[in-house]
């Protein structure tokens, strides 16, 4: 990535807010600033080009800025670092803001605002920002006096840094930052929550548990935060349980293993709770219970079942259905007693029997993806002549992407798809949106590509998502960032005709009856190959697989981003 100019040294007299928040963010290994800059904000601007090591990374919209700085966070583990314009800038974050808090994003968003010692005036642009942020964001605040500002700013990187992680907001004046402040640099502490349950509660817990003939995991993000892959993996094994992600953007378990079960829905709560209908032992580790559109009001574990739920988030404890055990506790340090104080309390025949669960499991997960790739390839047969499928994008591509690629997977009805030839299976190398805000896809994998300079990140959207950040792709190519996308173009909002498939089968409503036209966007239809030209992207289509090898392969080769058009069909045009 280039530098967007050169900069002067700073000089080491100066000593305004302005200057000192910029030494707090070094002291704390701040090195990009995702903004979009604006005139209530003009100082810090004009201070950030002395700090050659803190690089701005300019995006020309708010939601693509907030987007990339998400995924720049999510790659890395570490708060991104926006600075955003005021009320109007803030106000076009918020979709993006509101992706970031359900999905956990560490980040700390800045807004410069004209200053306090206008709030009675009203003047243009006026408006309370941390009202604005307080419900998209876990913590939002107002720097008024240029003594707090550094432990204001400590504060909210400790904030967003702390289980459960989540992005906050501080709102910067610019007469305060203008101002002479005395505080001193220190790096932000951000408290160790690796605590795990007393002996004697990971002990019955284990118990409860150790009997179960029909067990069900069901895992979050938390799994992912804590770096406990590898520990619920062993206790899945151990115990015999099937594995679904709920409310999971990040790699819970390889997607490859027998005891994977795939995600959760987050539309209909009824489809949710089946997952656990027949459970009589259900453990939930790192999420809540459950988050759907549209949820089940009753309690969904049946009469009698054992529910174990572990988490850093009191809260999201035993949130919507009771549970029989709640443990506050990291979850790689208390998946980890739990599977030693498992092993001790079953016995041979409970051994056995998980042992059983997990032969029977693999012989069947196997059928079934064995099943699916050879439908794939069956309907892939007269590719050349019909219509391009994203069965055939995802395997030409998982023929010829690294092995240490990182995929950013927006492309949602295509997922299954996607994921089925290019399947999940290291930490650290896939990214999916967890639904409820469009537009991700793009600006994530410029800021993994931020984040992982020498490996190649893909990112893949759709469409619809595509059109709400597009803008992101200027700042790819403005920087030089060499991230690669595929746009599934299927001609309009997939994932709603099949929603509404659902919903009239549910409410038995026509469901022969033809989709809304406002579910397509065909006329125009969106030129993606002649968009991303007009952003600096080149970019090609492809319209039938025998295409597709060398097109992906002229994309991963290309020295800079790179954007793939795929034409597909479109399934959902009539029901």
């Amino acid at each position: 990535m280039t530098a967007t100019t050169d900069r002067p040294q700073a000089p080491e007299l100066l000593a305004t807010g302005h200057r000192r928040l910029l030494e707090q963010l070094r002291a704390d290994g701040v090195r990009f600033l995702f903004g979009n800059p604006g005139s209530s904000e003009e100082g810090l601007l004009d201070e950030i080009a002395r700090f050659p090591d803190i690089d701005y990374v300019l995006g020309l919209q708010e939601a693509a800025v907030v987007s990339t700085a998400d995924g720049y966070a999510q790659a890395t583990g570490r708060p991104g670092v926006v600075l955003l314009h005021s009320g109007v800038g803030l106000g076009n974050a918020v979709g993006s803001l509101y992706h970031a808090l359900h999905r956990q994003t560490p980040m700390l968003v800045m807004a410069g605002e004209a200053g306090v010692a206008y709030d009675a005036l009203e003047a243009h642009m006026s408006v309370n920002l941390v009202d604005i942020a307080k419900p998209v964001t876990k913590y939002a605040t107002r720097a008024t006096h240029p003594d707090s500002l550094l432990r204001l700013v400590r504060r909210c990187l400790k904030v967003a840094a702390t289980p459960p992680r989540g992005p906050v907001f501080l709102a910067l004046p610019q007469d305060v930052l203008d101002q002479i402040s005395g505080e001193p640099v220190v790096p932000t502490t951000v408290p160790d929550t690796r605590v795990v349950p007393e002996p004697g509660a990971i002990q019955a817990a284990a118990r409860s548990l150790a009997g179960a003939h029909t067990p069900v995991i069901l895992a979050g993000d938390g799994i992912a935060a804590s770096g406990a892959v590898g520990e619920l993996t062993r206790f899945a094994e151990i115990w015999g349980a099937v594995v679904y992600g709920a409310m999971a953007s990040e790699l819970l378990m390889p997607w490859t293993h027998p005891l994977w079960g795939g995600l959760t829905g987050h539309m209909f709560g009824d489809s949710s709770a089946s997952l656990v209908a027949q459970a009589d032992a259900v453990l939930i580790c790192g999420t809540y219970v459950f988050p759907d559109v549209f949820p089940d009001l009753e309690n969904p574990f049946r009469p009698g079942a054992t529910v174990v739920h572990v988490d850093l988030d009191p809260y999201a404890i035993a949130k919507n259905h009771p549970v029989t055990t709640g443990m506050l506790g990291d979850p790689r340090l208390t998946l980890h007693a739990l599977t030693g104080a498992l092993e001790e309390a079953m016995t041979d025949p409970q051994r056995h029997a998980a042992t059983e669960r997990v032969h029977r499991r693999t012989v069947q997960r196997t059928a079934e993806v064995d099943r699916a790739l050879n439908d794939d390839l069956g309907a892939g047969r007269n590719a050349d002549s019909a219509p391009l499928r994203m069965t055939a994008v995802a395997a030409a591509l998982a023929a010829v992407l690294p092995d240490d690629a990182i995929v950013f997977d927006e492309a949602l009805t295509n997922s299954p798809a996607l994921t089925r030839w290019l399947p999940p299976a290291r930490p650290g190398h896939f990214f999916q949106t967890p639904g409820g805000t469009l537009g991700v896809g793009i600006p994530g994998a410029i800021g993994a590509k931020i984040a992982h300079p020498e490996r190649t990140v893909v990112g893949f959207t759709g469409d619809g998502g595509g059109m709400y950040t597009c803008q992101a792709l200027w700042t790819a190519a403005h920087h030089r960032i060499g991230a690669k996308f595929v746009i599934c173009h299927n001609g309009g909002y997939q994932l709603l005709k099949d929603n509404l498939e659902q919903y009239r089968q549910e409410h038995d409503d026509d469901p022969g009856a033809a989709f809304p036209p406002f579910f397509d966007v065909r006329e125009p239809r969106v030129d993606y190959v002649n968009l991303a030209a007009g952003m600096g992207v080149p970019a090609a289509r492809a319209r039938h697989a025998a295409e597709l090898p060398t097109i992906l392969r002229t994309m991963l080769d290309h020295d800079g981003p790179y954007l793939v058009e795929a034409v597909l069909d479109d399934p959902g045009d009539t029901p």
